[in-house]
């Protein structure tokens, strides 16, 4: 007999996760529990851990990384408009359920099961608890595309976007990387990692290990720098890079760069199945192009020598094509409880794909490499 159950915390969950075969760094308990441990996400953040766990003879057989949410803060969705429709009509929008990476726009898995029936059973399970709690909505963010296309199948709302990513096409360097672009793109990024070398900055990457305890607090203060700059807060604490880099330092990868023996920035990525994803950066002292240099270059550089397919530089950016990325298509799926709002949601989303298809067809005119 198959049992589906819900969590209020990831915390309890190490052995029964472990059953699973997860092989991303994202969907890991150990990225759910620091997140969580750390104070980054739980009642004060609005991101309230509620995990969907399918078993079978009290094994492990499924699990969906859930959330219960007040806001839509760090989602990389934008669904703002359609929580003030319900507002104006008399009707909460929140707590609405969400299954995501919090605070990251990362393309995966939603609904983790070997076998599709235990999914379906999952997406069944997950309905029921949203209209038994009268819950207005749910979000399936950033799906890989068999989830996004199985929900659909199911009967929710699909809705696309893009993001920006980089791939590594068996380069054997990053001059070889180079040759592939157009002149003008080619010259361009010549251009700017000449201009950080006539500033003297020397550029040091740490992995796993290497990573000491000092590089961790320097990273933080460069990250928040980041949120001050834009006048926001971070959502982030300390204590979650601290654990992240207790139980998973052979997934960091940290750039800083130095400038006359002075550490004045530094970027953090994320190694995960063959792919490599940088998520946060921050600088104490403003070097023009040196964004570039850490969050891309550098990078696409790492991803060469380490023979890594993927580099996924951050969310959005139109202006990563001209660094020799490419857009690609995203998905995101949307059961929402009330049929009139469902309706009406619906026909925004058809009016958007068609303009999202008209701005993707833009993008991939714009790619940067030769005979594009």
């Amino acid at each position: 007999m198959i049992e589906i159950t819900s969590s209020n915390s990831y915390t309890n969950l190490k052995e029964q996760l472990s059953e699973l075969n997860i092989s991303s760094t994202f969907l890991s308990y150990e990225f759910h529990n620091t997140l969580e441990t750390s104070g980054s996400v739980g009642k004060n953040s609005g991101w309230i851990p509620f995990p969907i766990i399918a078993k079978s003879d009290q094994k492990t057989i499924g699990f969906m990384p859930i959330y219960l949410k007040e806001h839509s803060y760090g989602e990389y969705v934008f669904d703002w408009s359609w929580a003030e429709a319900f507002h104006k009509s008399g009707l909460n929008y929140y707590p609405k359920m969400i299954s995501a990476i919090p605070f990251s726009p990362i393309t995966g898995s939603r609904i983790i099961a070997d076998n599709l029936d235990i999914k379906k059973m999952m997406v069944k399970a997950l309905e029921k608890i949203l209209l038994d709690h009268k819950i207005s909505s749910c979000h399936i963010l950033f799906p890989n595309q068999q989830d996004a296309f199985l929900l659909k199948e199911m009967g929710w709302l699909q809705r696309e976007g893009v993001q920006f990513r980089w791939e590594n096409k068996n380069y054997n360097s990053f001059e070889q990387f180079l040759s592939n672009l157009s002149h003008n793109k080619r010259k361009k990024i010549k251009q700017e990692r000449k201009k950080i070398n006539s500033f003297d900055i020397k550029v040091t990457v740490k992995q796993g290990s290497s990573i000491r305890e000092e590089d961790i607090e320097f990273f933080y203060a460069c990250y928040c720098n980041t949120y001050l700059m834009h006048n926001s807060s971070p959502y982030l604490t300390k204590e979650f890079f601290y654990k992240l880099h207790e139980s998973m330092s052979e997934k960091l990868v940290l750039i800083v760069a130095n400038k006359e023996g002075k550490k004045i920035a530094s970027a953090l990525n994320i190694i995960s199945e063959n792919s490599l994803y940088g998520r946060y950066w921050g600088a104490i002292e403003y070097i023009p192009s040196l964004h570039f240099e850490l969050c891309y270059y550098v990078g696409q550089e790492f991803c060469i020598q380490n023979k890594l397919k993927y580099f996924e530089g951050g969310a959005q950016g139109e202006h990563k094509l001209a660094r020799g990325f490419d857009a690609f298509k995203t998905y995101s799926s949307h059961f929402i409880a009330n049929s009139e709002f469902k309706v009406a949601i619906e026909n925004f989303l058809g009016k958007e794909k068609k303009h999202m298809a008209i701005y993707t067809n833009e993008l991939e005119e714009r790619s940067p490499f030769k005979g594009k």
